[in-house]
C-alpha cells in the first residue's frame, strides 16, 4: 500500500471538506443552521455534532486508543448551537484529522481497529471518514440551498 499517497490524499479531502463546509456556514444565520427540514431529518447543527463524535470515535478512540466515551445518540437530538460554534469545531476538528494523518507511521496506519464489529485497518477507516463526511457535507449543501435559494453561493468555486 503506497502510504505516502494515502496521506496526501486523504489530507487533501479533509481540507476539502473542511474549506466547503465551512463556506456553507458562512452564509447562514445560527437559526437557519439550526432549522431541521422536517421530523424525521437532521438540522445542520446535528449533522457536526454527530461528524464530531464520529471523528472522536475513529480518530482519537481508535487510532489514537484515548479514552472516549461517545453517545451517538445525543448527538442526533436537537440541541442549538451557533453558526459561529460549528465553524469553530469544523475548523478544530477537522485540523486534529489532517494534523493526526501528517503524523501516522505506516505501521500505524496498517494496524487495526473494531468498527461497527470489522477489523478494519486505519488507512480504511480514514477514508471511510471521509466518504462519510462528504455524504453528511452534502446534506449541509441541501439544507444551505433550501433556506437561501437563489442566494446559495457554492462551495466548490
Amino acid at each position: 500500500m503506497d502510504h505516502d499517497f494515502n496521506r496526501v490524499w486523504l489530507t487533501r479531502k479533509f481540507e476539502e471538506i473542511q474549506k466547503r463546509i465551512l463556506k456553507a456556514l458562512n452564509q447562514l444565520d445560527d437559526g437557519q443552521v439550526n432549522w431541521s427540514p422536517g421530523p424525521n431529518s437532521h438540522s445542520i447543527s446535528t449533522l457536526i455534532r454527530h461528524m464530531e463524535g464520529n471523528m472522536l470515535e475513529r480518530v482519537n478512540k481508535g487510532i489514537l486508543h484515548q479514552d472516549i466515551v461517545r453517545d451517538r445518540n445525543a448527538e442526533l437530538k436537537p440541541t442549538f448551537a451557533t453558526s459561529e460554534e460549528l465553524s469553530r469545531s469544523i475548523r478544530q476538528r477537522l485540523q486534529f484529522v489532517i494534523d493526526t494523518i501528517s503524523f501516522l507511521s505506516d505501521e500505524q496506519l496498517e494496524r487495526t481497529q473494531q468498527v461497527r464489529g470489522k477489523e478494519r485497518t486505519n488507512a480504511d477507516m480514514l477514508h471511510q471518514c471521509a466518504a462519510h463526511y462528504s455524504e453528511h457535507m452534502g446534506q449541509i449543501f441541501y439544507i444551505a440551498k433550501q433556506l437561501l435559494k437563489e442566494d446559495y453561493q457554492s462551495t466548490s468555486i
